[in-house]
């Protein structure tokens, strides 16, 4: 099915009035075809946050154009913004250690299109998996982890990142904690998910807390990745009803799907524009 090529507008800037008619009258004027708009004001931080998908083909100039003539306004709104094309695949790298779950189903929903991306290459702490990733005709990079070669383990993390121009970081039960260097490098680029309904149980081996606990809700949360472990701003989380019968084990069982699950739901909004991170917390256009 042919997929209409569009720009997206991802933006946040002071309230005030007229943002909006100050700038759909500049899409407008130049001939402009707004797809679909969503806009949010936070009352209380005094901001305000839009997402907007103009149709490519009804403007007389290319991404570069658009984004140089959009300049000047955004500098009178004050605002953070991005345009990007949906015609350019965002290049993922992702990394993974012995739990296979979150890979496998990454890979599912490459291969099947419902993600539309190109998977740079996959990372690991442990050469588990490279038969199951080669398969897939994506490279696979063995990079051991070990408490006196860590500096330079993700040194080559980082070497190898840059070297396929990756766009999003993506840790798939990756268990290792990044640097702090690492996480600067790239603020709002590395996606975690955690198998714990975040601010609740962080760290490690979250589902035995959550039993020790006795809770009757446990889930999973998509976060950005911050220098703070597992204090990163959440994209996108989800529950599952648990009762006193249910032992760690299952658990681990239940918790597994809606891993996958979150992680997939919240890389997409993420790569789709839909995600704008306003301090310790985000705007989510779903």
């Amino acid at each position: 099915m042919h997929r209409t090529r569009f720009y997206t507008l991802s933006a946040s800037c002071p309230d005030q009035v007229g943002i909006i008619a100050r700038v759909t009258s500049f899409i407008a004027e130049n001939h402009g075809w707004i797809l679909e708009s969503r806009f949010h004001a936070d009352d209380l931080d005094g901001r305000y946050f839009m997402r907007v998908e103009v149709k490519a083909e009804s403007l007389p100039f290319h991404l570069a154009e658009f984004r140089s003539r959009f300049r000047p306004l955004a500098d009178a709104l004050k605002m953070d913004w991005r345009i990007n094309d949906s015609a350019v695949r965002k290049r993922v790298v992702v990394l993974v250690s012995k739990q296979e779950h979150c890979l496998y189903d990454l890979l599912a929903r490459w291969q099947s299109k419902e993600l539309d991306i190109e998977i740079a290459c996959v990372i690991s702490n442990h050469d588990t998996f490279r038969g199951f990733v080669e398969w897939h005709g994506i490279p696979f990079h063995h990079v051991p982890v070990m408490a006196d070669n860590k500096a330079a383990a993700y040194a080559e993390v980082r070497r190898l990142f840059e070297e396929v121009h990756g766009d999003t970081m993506v840790l798939a039960r990756y268990m290792q904690i990044l640097p702090p260097e690492l996480c600067a490098a790239y603020p709002g680029r590395i996606l975690n998910i955690h198998h714990s309904f975040l601010p609740s149980f962080v760290g490690a081996k979250p589902y035995h807390q959550a039993y020790t606990r006795g809770v009757k809700l446990i889930g999973a949360t998509c976060h950005y990745v911050t220098e703070s472990l597992d204090q990163g701003p959440i994209i996108e989380q989800d529950v599952i009803r648990i009762d006193h019968s249910d032992s760690v084990e299952d658990m681990v069982r239940y918790g597994k799907d809606i891993e996958k699950n979150v992680l997939a739901r919240g890389l997409r909004y993420h790569l789709e524009d839909r995600v704008l991170v306003h301090g310790s917390k985000t705007v989510v256009f779903r």
